[in-house]
């Protein structure tokens, strides 16, 4: 159970970048906002690393905006799925009822929101560049308790990379993409209450 609370950390990923360098120079805010703005669906097998230190791997859907779905890898894998305001939790090896909150406590609602600015005032306390990819902290900056995103960009295209969750409560999950793949068709039933999907 706290594998899948950690992916929320309230969320998040981590696999093996390709050993291709990564050129380009810092991303501007104005580009970063631009370029989640414009992604409506996408597809990704990651790998997470828990605030604990242990590995997990999945699948990622996500369908812009509001809507996000992690599918975990193995026996009893489990389920975090975003959508309709809300997260939900399922933990096949637990007895209880899937945990649901809302969307809103949760950093990730920054890149899931109708219109990413990363330009709002107070919402990005970190924006720098390490050689290779841009990397951009942003939080709530209504609700800076809420945690934090911290979030890991190359260029020549641009393509979200990683990003870690910082939650509330201290906890860090990160979470390493694989190559995103964009534009397709999710059905609706993914980021539904049920579940829908391929989900183990």
């Amino acid at each position: 159970m706290k594998q899948i609370l950690s992916a929320i950390a309230l969320s998040c990923c981590a696999v093996v970048f390709s050993s291709a360098a990564w050129a380009g120079e810092k991303l501007s805010l104005n580009e970063i906002s631009g370029y989640l703005n414009g992604m409506k669906t996408a597809t990704a097998s990651f790998t997470q690393i828990n605030d604990d230190g242990t590995l997990t791997t999945g699948k990622l859907y996500l369908h812009r905006p509001g809507r996000m779905r992690f599918e975990y890898e193995g026996t009893g894998g489990g389920t975090v799925v975003a959508g309709a305001g809300a997260v939900r939790i399922h933990d096949p090896k637990s007895n209880q009822p899937p945990e649901t909150f809302p969307l809103k406590r949760t950093p990730l609602s920054i890149i899931l929101a109708k219109q990413v600015d990363l330009g709002r005032a107070n919402m990005v306390v970190g924006h720098g560049f390490d050689g290779t990819s841009t990397v951009v902290r942003a939080q709530d900056p209504e609700n800076p308790d809420y945690g934090s995103l911290e979030l890991m960009f190359t260029g020549e295209p641009v393509e979200l990379r990683k990003w870690v969750v910082h939650d509330g409560a201290g906890g860090k999950t990160t979470v390493i993409l694989g190559a995103l793949e964009t534009g397709m068709r999710l059905p609706s039933t993914l980021f539904s209450a049920g579940g829908g999907g391929n989900s183990p």
